[in-house]
């Protein structure tokens, strides 16, 4: 539970409230929520529990606002007493009496806010109908593959080793001054990395998307607000105790622009991107992905983040799936696209597409980007709406993918383009950031190495 954050509860209920989920739906539909819930392992238990502080919460208020009238009607008496050169002793006994019961159940109302508060912040996003219903990623569903996997005359080498025979990715200086999952990109890995990124941000320009340069420190409630707190703070960096935190995806400065406003519904849908380094612990990731690319604690990610109407972000989801495809068709990576299980999705997502980049050396695929609608969920937290042609405030949806993780996107390119001499040729649609160099060759790929 995040200081601070209960009062939004109180102060903005009857709008809907800052909770990622409609707490009067919950009251009108409980049995819907559990059986949803259910699919991305919440408890029934867990709906009964907000219920029931829910009904705690009104029935405290209600015996407060009894309390406010019959103050009321004491201040009245105490007026009447003056107005009359009478004595008001005994109204303003009570009035005093009254007013000490009155912060006693503002007390409790605030106690009890702060644990229903805390309860719906652990609630997960509704999985939209057609979702495969699943507790782990088994069940996903392939809904296309595109591009044709290589086949090699020779043993293709994982892109760790491709990087470090060539000189241009270098972990163990990395490890010296970081720690293990940093790598240093060097000579032309450096400016792979930056080629691929340009590459990235330049197409879905062309697209209509608005690039942005965010913060990559963010407070508190920017993190609630996008759903990775409170129940992932083991997987970020704090900084200053923890108030500030190094952003895991720039989907969190991103999503958080239009905070607590009111966007003109004739500006919907808006489109922006970013390219920022993120930062995650990887807890819980020992073991897993410790050489290469793939799980690194900083890394280069291109976010794409959309804000709609409500009757959009469907189409809007199949949009951004296309624009993150997009890349990968033009730089000729072969992957599919999977819809994710309920229970593999992440929290605030109701719908995720996921891109996987076929790596030869591993024969299997891997995640590059994940493309997700998340409704109302997120907006609800920060507040963010638009009017309807009606003129009523409506949240609107938010969504956001990966378009794409820059550092992958490099690993899958080491590994597809890589040949039997440990060279790796560039693809074409990069060549024109690389200034006419077609392939990464251990004569070119570090200046530094060079014989003088």
């Amino acid at each position: 539970m995040m200081d601070g954050m209960a009062p939004f509860l109180v102060a903005n209920e009857g709008r809907g409230g800052n909770t990622m989920l409609d707490l009067k739906k919950i009251r009108r539909e409980p049995d819907w929520f559990k059986e949803k819930l259910a699919t991305r392992g919440v408890k029934p238990e867990a709906i009964d529990e907000v219920l029931t502080l829910d009904a705690k919460r009104r029935e405290l208020l209600q015996e407060t606002e009894a309390l406010k009238a019959q103050r009321n009607e004491a201040s009245k008496k105490i007026g009447e007493a003056k107005r009359n050169h009478e004595s008001a002793d005994e109204a303003i006994a009570a009035m005093q009496k009254i007013g000490g019961q009155i912060k006693a159940l503002d007390e409790q109302v605030a106690q009890n806010d702060e644990v229903l508060f805390d309860k719906l912040a652990h609630l997960p996003n509704v999985p939209h109908e057609g979702v495969p219903v699943s507790l782990t990623e088994d069940g996903a569903k392939e809904m296309r593959k595109v591009g044709e996997i290589r086949h090699f005359d020779f043993e293709p080498k994982h892109h760790w080793d491709i990087g470090e025979n060539l000189g241009i990715l270098d972990f163990d200086r990395a490890a010296k001054v970081s720690g293990a999952r940093f790598v240093y990109y060097v000579g032309l890995g450096a400016q792979l990395e930056r080629a691929v990124y340009n590459f990235m941000l330049d197409e879905h320009m062309k697209e209509g998307y608005t690039e942005m340069l965010p913060p990559y420190i963010v407070n508190a409630h920017a993190m609630y607000g996008t759903g990775q707190f409170p129940k992932f703070k083991e997987d970020v960096y704090q900084v200053n105790g923890e108030d500030m935190t190094l952003i895991p995806t720039a989907e969190v400065p991103l999503t958080n622009y239009f905070g607590n406003e009111v966007i003109p519904a004739e500006k919907l849908p808006v489109y922006v991107t970013a390219l920022t380094p993120s930062f995650r612990s990887e807890a819980g990731s020992a073991g897993r992905d410790t050489r290469g690319l793939i799980r690194m604690h900083q890394f280069n990610k291109v976010e794409m983040v959309k804000y709609t109407k409500a009757d959009q972000s469907w189409d809007e989801l199949e949009k951004m799936t296309a624009n993150a495809e997009n890349i990968l068709q033009k730089l000729g990576l072969p992957y599919h696209v999977i819809t994710l299980t309920t229970g593999d999705m992440s929290f605030t997502a109701s719908e995720t597409h996921d891109l996987e980049l076929w790596m030869p050396a591993q024969g299997k695929y891997r995640e590059v980007s994940s493309c997700s609608n998340c409704l109302d969920f997120q907006a609800r937290r920060l507040h963010m709406q638009y009017r309807d042609e009606n003129g009523k405030l409506q949240y609107v949806h938010t969504l956001n993918g990966s378009g794409l993780a820059v550092g992958r996107t490099v690993a899958a390119i080491l590994e597809n383009y890589q040949n039997a001499d440990g060279s790796v040729t560039i693809p074409e649609v990069l060549v024109p950031y690389f200034h006419g160099i077609t392939k990464i060759t251990k004569e070119n790929a570090v200046p530094f190495n060079r014989q003088k």
